[in-house]
């Protein structure tokens, strides 16, 4: 019934970026400046849609604050004062109801969610086609990501079994080794004792001793080299995974961020409410072409609301029964409060998050003397950001 109530998301900015531990420099990467760079700069335009989204999540506290104080004003008015305004909410109320009852036959909206979406009628048709491409890139990314994850197993599992034959082939190389210094022995008392010249013997021993061995050894260089390219395929899977990470956190922070925004699971559903919505506009343009009374006690109220400097008068039309209820004006100041500590939450969480990747990029900043001038740039605009 509210305009301003949220479900609980189960996922939070934090839980997102604990999928980033896993840095994406190297010891080795950190002797090369250009890497250092192109991780510094990733990271620092990471944070500044971070940063924007932390804004808005600010701005959202500053409107939810006005709200309350609003409240605040109404419920410190003098009697007569509020009685009438709550005589003019009365009629909005009456008026309301007999409306609602005329569109219940086809109604598939709840009032809360009709307000919500009357209030964001104008930004909605690109709220959804933004939600429906970010929900799309978000698919993706998560394909990406199980492809690169997939990757990166196998070449761990390759690096293993290329590790454990380069030990087989040496355990190999030492018994051809020991099998060929016996045949020496035996076959150097043979001649001794037989007084023979086994020459060809000799020749034979050395030529298959030295075919074997030489064969044994090529295979464990050969196997040292695609170890070694399977070390660099495997690091190349991690580097490329942790882009696509930073990449998913921030299209599904987006994506989270507006279906919290719109009471919605999805982008589908918010076109059909969106459709409802416009069905249901075009039901109440029709009944209130005939409802004058409706029009002039929602401009009165909205006039004597207006007249004590609110912070949004008009929201009032759409919440006029707790122009004249107490329980439910009780309601909405419950709701409001419990909004404003969760936005409180994201802010705090979201601002810690902020200085602690800000932290990291700092420190690289001597080992960045290309870019420098750039990166102080960006940092600063997260700080003046931050700091508002």
């Amino acid at each position: 019934m509210f305009f301003f109530n949220r479900k609980k998301r189960e996922k939070n900015f934090e839980k997102k970026f604990r999928e980033l531990n896993a840095t994406v420099l190297s010891e080795k990467d950190y002797k090369n400046s250009k890497k250092i760079e192109q991780y510094v700069v990733e990271r620092l335009e990471q944070l500044i849609g971070v940063t924007k989204e932390f804004e808005e999540q600010k701005s959202e506290y500053r409107m939810l604050t006005s709200y309350l104080n609003d409240i605040q004003m109404l419920e410190e008015m003098p009697p007569e004062e509020r009685k009438k305004i709550s005589d003019i909410a009365m009629n909005v109320v009456q008026l309301n109801t007999a409306r609602t009852e005329f569109l219940n036959s086809a109604k598939k909206l709840s009032d809360a969610q009709f307000v919500l979406l009357e209030q964001a009628e104008d930004e909605l048709p690109d709220a959804i086609r933004r939600l429906t491409e970010n929900e799309a890139y978000r698919d993706v990314l998560k394909k990406d990501l199980k492809y690169l994850d997939r990757e990166k197993s196998e070449w761990i599992l390759r690096r293993e079994y290329l590790s454990g034959q380069q030990k087989r082939l040496k355990y190999l190389l030492y018994i051809l080794v020991g099998c060929a210094a016996t045949a020496a022995v035996v076959l150097w008392m043979l001649q001794l004792i037989l007084e023979t010249d086994f020459h060809y013997a000799w020749m034979g021993l050395m030529f298959v001793t030295a075919l074997l061995v030489s064969g044994v050894f090529l295979r464990i260089q050969n196997d040292a080299s695609e170890l070694s390219a399977a070390e660099r395929n495997q690091n190349r899977a991690i580097l490329l995974e942790n882009k696509v990470k930073i990449k998913y956190v921030g299209i599904e922070s987006a994506v989270d961020y507006a279906c919290e925004k719109y009471h919605v699971q999805n982008a589908a559903e918010l076109n059909k409410q969106w459709a409802y919505y416009l069905e249901a506009v075009k039901e109440r343009e029709k009944y209130q072409r005939t409802n004058e009374d409706l029009d002039y006690f929602n401009g009165r109220l909205v006039r004597i609301l207006a007249g004590y400097q609110l912070y949004d008068a008009k929201v009032w039309v759409g919440q006029a029964v707790a122009l004249v209820d107490p329980k439910e004006m009780v309601e909405v100041k419950h709701d409001l409060i419990n909004r404003r500590q969760k936005v409180r939450e994201q802010i705090t969480n979201n601002l810690k998050l902020l200085k602690q990747q800000r932290v990291e990029a700092e420190q690289l900043l001597d080992k960045v003397k290309g870019v420098r001038p750039q990166v102080e740039q960006i940092l600063f605009t997260i700080d003046k950001l931050c700091e508002k």
